[in-house]
């Protein structure tokens, strides 16, 4: 026991103090008393019935501690984390070159990542993969969590659309989840940890990350069937597959030893960025960022995968906010308990609507509502169509979970049709008449108000509604017995008018 006090006036820890006192009484108490000493100086008895020695004055010396290696550089963090083997090519002194050429670039993206690598780091270690994964959306989309590439993937690990939902990231008209900065973090590690499972090699599983699982695995079949190499370098691929390792091993290098390449990196601390906050009622965008004393610009990026001016607590049940801001965010949404947080509610369509119907409903001009819903010109609002609309009072429900979930829209062409009177020829009936003029017997008994299966008296004015570029079109061949009516003047009169697509 004295040896333990020695210890703690001297080199160990209080707390690691506290721990060995405890575990020393414990054994005072458990073990049986100790026997008497030998006569004999410098006798070898054991001191107690358990077998214990003696200990000797150098073994009683009291011994260093190695303390815990910490680092307050979140760069330096990801250094010590690299364990993919280092490609060394023509193709990575290409790209540190192409890098290094572009200090400013190399900054402004550096500088976009602070936001997020605290994070992603975070989640690589707790998965025990390499750190230097987390440079990959610097070559991904330089950390832009809004990039969209011409190919449609988005987001900062630049999902495609298809590959998104098979990794669970939402998809719908009031958020896109390949954008969100947590969602997408663990689908993108999800995926890569799956293609090292298929390939067990990192430089073929970033490979198949750019290029597609299928495309390396064929790739790697035919070499094997040529009896030829089957790593990175020696696989045939796309240019940009070429590319794709070598330009994150540029970036590794440069983060490794950026004074070697005259690069400069923003300082960014070894501690997070963001935390989680709980929302449980629909609110404005503008509002939410106003709320958590941060600028616009900045909740945003945070919060990257809102599509919409309005935060729906239903399918968005958390938002990020700044370290230091969720408490000012909770402090200020109390005071606004029982206020109107959301401008904006959703509203579904009940059936075919014209743009400015739906938006004559709810005040809105039919500009504001194209706008905010992007509708095209030219186009009808189909039915079960999500749309965002004002919120007439604060009383008004929040948008539910299924709308929230899977909101879309969806349009028809708004057709311009033309009315059109034609003479009928010989023989005609309506169903001759539909077939001629490209719609349906039921359109065509509709307009002439006659029953579907009626006939045409030769030379009766037939009633037509046919889209604008139909009306100077020539109709379909009416047949030999038909052919000397069809020359005859078919048009008498027109007027323009908008009508819904008529059902038969």
């Amino acid at each position: 026991m004295h040896l333990i006090v020695k210890a703690c006036r001297t080199r160990i820890a209080p707390l690691l103090c506290a721990c060995l006192l405890s575990a020393g009484l414990a054994q005072a108490q458990t073990y049986p008393p100790a026997a008497p000493l030998g006569a004999a100086t410098g006798s070898t008895a054991p001191l107690t019935g358990n077998g214990l020695q003696p200990l000797t004055p150098q073994e009683s010396t009291p011994q260093t501690v190695t303390p815990l290696a910490t680092t307050t550089d979140l760069w330096e963090r990801i250094r010590r984390g690299y364990a993919m083997p280092d490609l060394d090519s023509p193709l990575v002194r290409d790209r540190e070159t192409w890098y290094t050429a572009r200090p400013d670039y190399i900054f402004r993206m550096t500088e976009r990542s602070r936001k997020y690598l605290f994070h992603i780091v975070e989640e690589l270690e707790l998965r025990n993969m390499p750190t230097e994964l987390a440079l990959l959306p610097f070559v991904e989309s330089a950390f832009n969590p809004q990039a969209v590439s011409s190919a449609k993937a988005a987001g900062m690990w630049q999902f495609m659309p298809a590959t998104g939902r098979t990794f669970e990231l939402k998809q719908n008209v009031f958020r896109d989840d390949r954008r969100d900065v947590l969602a997408s973090t663990r689908a993108a590690l999800d995926y890569l940890q799956k293609l090292y499972g298929m390939f067990g090699d990192w430089h073929l599983a970033l490979a198949a990350y750019n290029w597609g699982e299928g495309s390396v695995g064929r790739a790697i079949a035919k070499n094997e069937r040529l009896m030829l190499g089957t790593g990175y370098t020696d696989l045939t691929m796309p240019m940009e597959t070429q590319f794709y390792v070598p330009k994150l091993q540029a970036i590794k290098n440069i983060v490794a030893r950026p004074q070697s390449f005259s690069s400069e990196l923003p300082k960014i601390g070894n501690h997070p960025y963001f935390q989680t906050v709980s929302i449980r009622r629909d609110m404005d965008i503008t509002l939410a960022a106003k709320m958590a004393e941060v600028p616009l610009d900045d909740f945003k990026a945070l919060n990257p995968s809102l599509n919409k001016p309005v935060i729906l607590a239903a399918g968005t049940p958390q938002i990020l906010l700044p370290w230091d801001s969720a408490d000012v965010f909770q402090q200020n949404l109390d005071r606004l308990a029982g206020s109107r947080l959301a401008s904006w509610t959703v509203w579904v369509a009940p059936s075919t609507l014209r743009v400015a119907d739906a938006a004559k409903q709810f005040g809105m001009s039919e500009a504001q509502l194209r706008e905010l819903n992007n509708i095209p010109k030219g186009m009808l609002i189909k039915p079960g169509s999500a749309l965002l609309v004002t919120r007439a009072t604060h009383s008004a429900p929040e948008v539910t979970e299924a709308v929230a979930d899977r909101g879309e829209v969806s349009f028809a062409p708004e057709i311009v049709q033309v009315r059109k009177t034609v003479r009928a020829a010989k023989g005609d009936s309506v169903a001759s008449i539909a077939k001629r003029y490209a719609t349906t017997p039921g359109n065509v008994a509709q307009w002439n108000k006659v029953a579907a299966n009626a006939s045409f008296k030769a030379g009766q004015s037939v009633v037509l509604y046919v889209s604008a570029s139909a009306a100077t079109a020539k109709p379909a061949a009416a047949g030999p017995a038909k052919a000397k009516a069809a020359k005859r003047p078919a048009v008498k009169k027109t007027r323009v008018a908008v009508f819904k697509k008529q059902k038969a």
